[in-house]
Protein backbone atom coordinates (compact mmCIF):
# COMPACT_ATOMS: atom_id res chain seq x y z
CA UNK A 1 0.00 0.00 0.00
CA UNK A 2 1.50 3.10 -1.14
CA UNK A 3 2.02 5.61 1.84
CA UNK A 4 -0.14 9.21 1.05
CA UNK A 5 2.14 12.28 0.26
CA UNK A 6 0.55 13.85 2.79
CA UNK A 7 1.73 11.51 5.05
CA UNK A 8 5.21 12.29 3.96
CA UNK A 9 4.88 15.62 4.46
CA UNK A 10 7.24 17.25 6.82
CA UNK A 11 6.55 20.75 9.23
CA UNK A 12 8.71 23.02 7.90
CA UNK A 13 8.90 26.20 9.73
CA UNK A 14 9.99 28.97 7.04
CA UNK A 15 12.30 32.18 7.12
CA UNK A 16 10.61 34.61 8.39
CA UNK A 17 7.65 32.54 10.52
CA UNK A 18 7.05 33.35 13.92
CA UNK A 19 8.97 30.67 15.89
CA UNK A 20 6.49 27.68 16.53
CA UNK A 21 5.86 27.92 20.06
CA UNK A 22 6.08 25.18 22.68
CA UNK A 23 6.28 24.35 26.68
CA UNK A 24 9.47 22.25 27.67
CA UNK A 25 11.14 20.81 30.30
CA UNK A 26 15.12 21.49 30.13
CA UNK A 27 18.09 20.88 31.97
CA UNK A 28 17.73 24.35 33.62
CA UNK A 29 14.24 24.11 34.21
CA UNK A 30 11.17 24.55 32.42
CA UNK A 31 11.00 27.10 29.33
CA UNK A 32 8.29 28.84 27.05
CA UNK A 33 9.64 29.14 23.79
CA UNK A 34 10.01 31.89 22.30
CA UNK A 35 8.04 34.34 24.90
CA UNK A 36 10.97 33.37 27.83
CA UNK A 37 13.45 35.08 25.40
CA UNK A 38 11.74 37.81 24.00
CA UNK A 39 14.05 40.86 23.78
CA UNK A 40 17.11 38.06 22.70
CA UNK A 41 18.67 36.35 19.78
CA UNK A 42 18.42 32.75 19.99
CA UNK A 43 19.86 29.72 18.43
CA UNK A 44 18.05 26.93 18.83
CA UNK A 45 20.07 23.61 17.50
CA UNK A 46 19.03 20.00 17.61
CA UNK A 47 21.60 17.21 18.06
CA UNK A 48 21.05 14.05 17.26
CA UNK A 49 21.48 11.85 20.55
CA UNK A 50 23.01 12.15 24.08
CA UNK A 51 26.44 10.10 24.56
CA UNK A 52 27.58 10.63 21.23
CA UNK A 53 30.57 11.55 19.78
CA UNK A 54 29.98 14.22 17.09
CA UNK A 55 27.22 15.64 19.57
CA UNK A 56 29.67 15.99 22.40
CA UNK A 57 32.31 17.85 20.85
CA UNK A 58 29.57 20.32 19.44
CA UNK A 59 28.23 20.96 23.03
CA UNK A 60 32.13 21.21 24.56
CA UNK A 61 32.62 23.90 21.39
CA UNK A 62 29.07 25.60 21.87
CA UNK A 63 29.25 25.61 25.98
CA UNK A 64 33.12 27.14 25.61
CA UNK A 65 31.93 30.07 23.16
CA UNK A 66 28.35 30.89 25.13
CA UNK A 67 29.90 34.34 26.58
CA UNK A 68 31.08 35.31 23.27
CA UNK A 69 27.71 34.66 22.26
CA UNK A 70 26.03 35.98 25.37
CA UNK A 71 28.33 39.47 23.99
CA UNK A 72 25.94 39.67 21.46
CA UNK A 73 22.45 39.07 22.94
CA UNK A 74 22.04 35.59 21.90
CA UNK A 75 20.87 32.98 24.06
CA UNK A 76 21.87 29.12 23.29
CA UNK A 77 18.89 26.19 23.18
CA UNK A 78 19.72 22.34 22.59
CA UNK A 79 17.72 19.68 22.10
CA UNK A 80 17.65 15.99 21.70
CA UNK A 81 15.09 13.10 21.85
CA UNK A 82 16.31 11.76 24.87
CA UNK A 83 15.13 12.21 28.33
CA UNK A 84 16.29 14.65 31.10
CA UNK A 85 17.99 12.41 33.09
CA UNK A 86 19.99 11.16 30.15
CA UNK A 87 20.80 15.04 29.19
CA UNK A 88 21.98 15.15 33.15
CA UNK A 89 24.54 12.44 33.07
CA UNK A 90 25.85 13.26 29.34
CA UNK A 91 26.54 16.81 30.44
CA UNK A 92 28.13 15.68 33.79
CA UNK A 93 30.15 13.11 32.08
CA UNK A 94 31.26 15.93 29.43
CA UNK A 95 32.20 18.10 32.82
CA UNK A 96 34.12 15.22 34.84
CA UNK A 97 35.76 13.49 31.41
CA UNK A 98 36.18 14.64 28.14
CA UNK A 99 38.73 16.85 26.82
CA UNK A 100 38.47 18.09 22.99
CA UNK A 101 41.22 20.41 21.15
CA UNK A 102 42.21 21.34 24.72
CA UNK A 103 38.97 22.15 26.05
CA UNK A 104 38.17 20.52 29.27
CA UNK A 105 35.89 20.75 32.26
CA UNK A 106 33.45 22.29 30.33
CA UNK A 107 30.30 22.78 32.20
CA UNK A 108 27.13 23.53 29.71
CA UNK A 109 24.69 25.74 31.31
CA UNK A 110 22.80 27.00 28.46
CA UNK A 111 19.11 24.66 28.53
CA UNK A 112 19.07 21.81 26.90
CA UNK A 113 15.28 19.97 26.12
CA UNK A 114 13.91 17.19 26.99
CA UNK A 115 11.74 15.59 23.76
CA UNK A 116 11.08 11.66 24.05
CA UNK A 117 8.05 12.08 22.38
CA UNK A 118 9.40 14.56 19.64
CA UNK A 119 6.72 17.25 20.01
CA UNK A 120 9.48 20.20 19.51
CA UNK A 121 11.22 18.36 16.84
CA UNK A 122 8.13 17.94 14.52
CA UNK A 123 7.32 21.30 14.64
CA UNK A 124 10.59 22.22 13.88
CA UNK A 125 11.06 19.73 11.06
CA UNK A 126 14.16 18.15 13.43
CA UNK A 127 13.03 14.80 12.06
CA UNK A 128 13.91 14.13 8.26
CA UNK A 129 13.10 10.55 7.49
CA UNK A 130 15.25 9.74 4.66
CA UNK A 131 18.38 10.70 7.28
CA UNK A 132 16.78 8.68 10.58
CA UNK A 133 13.18 8.72 11.83
CA UNK A 134 14.23 8.67 15.33
CA UNK A 135 17.03 10.93 15.61
CA UNK A 136 16.91 14.77 14.93
CA UNK A 137 18.82 16.33 12.57
CA UNK A 138 21.66 19.02 13.56
CA UNK A 139 19.33 21.96 12.74
CA UNK A 140 19.88 25.43 13.78
CA UNK A 141 17.70 28.22 13.97
CA UNK A 142 18.31 31.72 14.34
CA UNK A 143 15.39 33.34 16.18
CA UNK A 144 15.43 37.23 16.64
CA UNK A 145 14.54 38.93 19.49
CA UNK A 146 10.77 39.54 18.15
CA UNK A 147 10.74 35.52 17.87
CA UNK A 148 10.52 36.19 13.87
CA UNK A 149 12.67 33.00 12.33
CA UNK A 150 15.91 34.73 10.25
CA UNK A 151 17.99 31.94 9.60
CA UNK A 152 18.17 28.00 9.10
CA UNK A 153 20.80 25.57 8.88
CA UNK A 154 20.68 21.80 8.78
CA UNK A 155 23.39 19.42 9.38
CA UNK A 156 23.09 15.53 8.24
CA UNK A 157 23.88 13.42 11.13
CA UNK A 158 27.45 12.70 10.31
CA UNK A 159 28.83 16.40 9.98
CA UNK A 160 29.40 18.40 13.24
CA UNK A 161 28.71 21.89 12.90
CA UNK A 162 31.49 25.07 12.44
CA UNK A 163 30.64 27.43 15.36
CA UNK A 164 32.15 30.05 14.38
CA UNK A 165 30.24 30.30 11.40
CA UNK A 166 27.26 30.34 13.43
CA UNK A 167 28.21 32.88 14.99
CA UNK A 168 29.08 34.40 12.14
CA UNK A 169 25.58 34.04 10.91
CA UNK A 170 24.52 36.41 13.82
CA UNK A 171 26.64 39.06 13.90
CA UNK A 172 26.16 39.40 10.12
CA UNK A 173 22.09 39.43 10.64
CA UNK A 174 22.47 41.87 13.63
CA UNK A 175 24.67 44.55 11.94
CA UNK A 176 22.09 43.92 8.96
CA UNK A 177 19.10 45.05 10.91
CA UNK A 178 21.33 47.96 12.71
CA UNK A 179 22.72 49.40 9.13
CA UNK A 180 20.39 48.61 6.85
CA UNK A 181 23.26 46.61 4.73
CA UNK A 182 23.56 43.41 3.17
CA UNK A 183 26.76 41.34 3.56
CA UNK A 184 28.56 39.66 0.42
CA UNK A 185 30.27 36.38 0.72
CA UNK A 186 32.54 35.70 3.12
CA UNK A 187 31.82 38.41 4.75
CA UNK A 188 33.30 39.35 8.69
CA UNK A 189 33.23 42.53 10.63
CA UNK A 190 35.56 45.08 8.82
CA UNK A 191 34.83 43.76 5.32
CA UNK A 192 33.03 46.22 3.28
CA UNK A 193 29.07 45.93 2.93
CA UNK A 194 26.75 45.74 0.30
CA UNK A 195 23.96 48.58 -0.60
CA UNK A 196 20.54 47.61 -1.72
CA UNK A 197 20.20 48.28 -5.56
CA UNK A 198 18.90 51.49 -6.47
CA UNK A 199 15.26 51.90 -7.30
CA UNK A 200 15.54 54.79 -9.87
CA UNK A 201 17.73 55.54 -12.67
CA UNK A 202 18.50 58.82 -11.32
CA UNK A 203 19.88 57.29 -7.97
CA UNK A 204 21.60 54.84 -9.78
CA UNK A 205 23.29 57.59 -11.75
CA UNK A 206 23.85 59.17 -8.28
CA UNK A 207 25.36 56.20 -6.98
CA UNK A 208 28.20 55.64 -9.77
CA UNK A 209 29.01 59.04 -9.14
CA UNK A 210 29.40 58.79 -5.50
CA UNK A 211 32.72 59.19 -3.19
CA UNK A 212 30.80 57.23 -0.45
CA UNK A 213 30.24 53.75 -2.49
CA UNK A 214 32.44 51.75 -5.05
CA UNK A 215 30.06 51.13 -7.61
CA UNK A 216 31.29 48.12 -9.76
CA UNK A 217 27.88 48.90 -11.54
CA UNK A 218 24.51 50.10 -10.82
CA UNK A 219 23.47 47.04 -9.06
CA UNK A 220 26.88 46.81 -7.30
CA UNK A 221 27.60 48.95 -5.18
CA UNK A 222 29.52 48.30 -1.74
CA UNK A 223 30.49 50.85 1.12
CA UNK A 224 32.81 51.11 4.14
CA UNK A 225 31.77 49.92 7.29
CA UNK A 226 34.77 49.83 10.03
CA UNK A 227 34.46 47.21 12.41
CA UNK A 228 34.60 49.02 15.68
CA UNK A 229 31.67 50.75 14.31
CA UNK A 230 29.42 47.09 14.00
CA UNK A 231 30.82 45.93 17.33
CA UNK A 232 30.04 48.93 19.21
CA UNK A 233 26.11 48.47 17.99
CA UNK A 234 26.12 44.81 18.78
CA UNK A 235 28.12 43.77 21.36
CA UNK A 236 26.55 44.42 24.69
Amino acid sequence: METSVQENNISMPRIGDAAPEFEAVTTQGNINFPSDYKGNWVILFSHPADFTPVCTSEFITFASMEEKFAKVNTKLVGLSIDGLYSHIAWLRTIKEKIEYKGMKDVEVKFPLIEDIKMDVAQKYGMIQPNEDSTKAVRAVFFIDPKGVIRSMIYYPLSLGRNFEELYRVVVALQTSDEFGVATPADWQPGDDVIVSPAGSCGTAQERMESDEMNCQDWFFCTKKLDKQTVLDKIIN
